[in-house]
């Protein structure tokens, strides 16, 4: 079958009202591309790596497409996850993507992927069984042209900010040798991502801070150490053009516990004798101190909370992380991040970023508390919410209490490279249905509606990131 993208996809129904969205889309379709949190890996743009095949392009990093195959039946090692394929393995796991394609109807990763095919491949094929073999053939030749490496595409789809998602202790060569090079002008820049440092009972966590302790030439062997050693490493990101700090614990506590209790519990957690109690209470004193830390470096500290990682202990064991087993838990927002809004919630110097996969937060923890604290905004949906329906619910339950301004902008939290430009496509076309409903309902203007539009795919993530 014939694969067409129609041009009012996820526009309104009512013809007056998509009249309106139209207009309002128009207006924003071409905009540059800011991507303040992302996860494509910064040595494929210092070294404009070449991707290898359509499967490791478009496959095996899309944890999004892998967890639903996996879902039906496809043994993940098939689609690549954990192994390199060879050319032959590599077209079997497009085949069996292809075969499978029912089974994303519905689902965002259709959308993202047929605009990739279509709008990136010029590839007018509906995935199938026996139309498997011509898309293949069609992306593999399309990967060996040189105006598809990832410089070249930055530029093509207007790429102009992009941030990584980097360990505390990366040296970041490769940010590096990306903003030595003068005529290369998209941003990239690192985003420091300090999990690991902060969760003191994981059985890796003393070996982390004595590899922070390495890199950052101070002791690490009591708390005041690791303080520092975090300060140091914040301002060598910060050297290095990072505008963020992201965290994902399973809850978001920020209760700050007596200097001699936190001494103490380190010291426990040093020994490798503290339990998995104290350890949540000593990473939820860190947690605060690095909201400490952002009111005097000014990075924006996100807060991605409520996973349970890697919930499918075989599937860990065999193929790491960040394989699709991660599942949403539930949240508590407004008892939690009372102790850090009370310190610092009114501070001039922090942004605050806190999103969530549990919807239920929205209207009724996130956007009251948005809509009071001047330093806490709104993460817009992000992960198992970034999705049309998830993300009309998102526009109508915090807009009446937080309004537009209190949301962060759009993110796209992806390793699918070439899938940014339809992620962000996607949402601008979304609020653009919802300012398009205002407009119809005479609560909005029609110029109000536009300048709102803008706002929310470019002024919005430079303020809130600081870009």
């Amino acid at each position: 079958m014939s694969l067409e993208l129609h041009p009012d996809r996820l526009l309104p129904a009512d013809p007056t009202v998509r009249d309106i969205a139209r207009e309002l889309y128009a207006s924003v379709a071409g905009l540059p591309i800011i991507s303040p949190h992302g996860h494509v890996p910064a040595q494929w743009i210092a070294e404009d790596t070449a991707f290898r095949d359509p499967t490791s392009l478009l496959i095996t990093p899309d944890h999004y497409l892998t967890r639903l195959l996996h879902a039906s039946g496809v043994d993940l090692a098939e689609l690549g996850v954990g192994t390199e394929l060879t050319p032959e393995g590599s077209r079997r796991a497009f085949r069996l993507l292809c075969e499978h394609w029912r089974v994303f109807r519905g689902t965002p990763m259709r959308y993202w992927f047929e605009s990739q095919l279509v709008e990136v491949f010029g590839a007018y094929l509906e995935p199938s069984a026996t139309s498997a073999d011509a898309l293949y053939d069609r992306i593999s030749s399309w990967i060996g042209q040189p105006t598809s490496r990832p410089r070249a595409l930055m530029r093509e789809f207007g790429i102009e900010f992009l941030a990584t998602t980097d360990d505390p202790c990366e040296d970041l060569a490769h940010h590096r040798a990306i903003a030595r090079d003068d005529g290369f002008a998209p941003r990239v820049v690192p985003t420091f991502r300090p999990d690991t440092y902060l969760e003191p009972a994981r059985p890796t966590w003393v070996a982390a801070v004595d590899r922070l302790a390495a890199v950052s030439g101070t002791d690490t062997g009591d708390y005041a150490g690791w303080v520092t050693a975090m300060e140091d490493r914040r301002a060598y990101f910060r050297e290095h053009g990072a505008v963020s700090t992201d965290h994902s614990h399973r809850d978001l506590g920020t209760e700050r516990l007596p200097d001699r209790e936190a001494e103490q519990l380190y010291a426990a957690a040093r020994a490798g004798r503290i339990s998995a109690a104290d350890g949540d209470r000593l990473r939820r004193h860190m947690v605060d101190e690095m909201a400490r830390m952002a009111t005097e470096d000014g990075l924006t500290m996100t807060l991605h909370p409520a996973v349970h990682r890697n919930h499918h202990g075989p599937t860990s064991d065999r193929f790491g992380a960040d394989v699709g087993a991660d599942i949403p838990l539930g949240v508590e927002v407004t008892q939690a991040l009372s102790p850090l809004l009370n310190r610092y919630g009114t501070h001039p110097n922090l942004t605050l970023v806190v999103f969530t996969i549990d919807e239920t937060v929205y209207s009724r923890e996130l956007a009251p508390l948005a809509g009071f604290y001047p330093s806490l905004r709104i993460g817009v949906p992000w992960w198992f919410l970034d999705a049309p329906d998830a993300i009309r619910r998102f526009r109508a339950a915090v807009t009446e209490s937080a309004g537009f301004t209190r949301t962060s902008g759009f993110i796209d939290d992806t390793r699918a490279f070439l899938s940014i430009p339809a992620r962000h496509d996607m949402s601008r076309r979304l609020d653009c249905a919802h300012l398009a409903e205002l407009v119809a309902q005479h609560r909005l203007g029609i110029d109000e509606a536009a300048e709102t539009a803008r706002y929310l795919v470019t002024d919005q993530p430079r303020d809130v990131f600081g870009i």
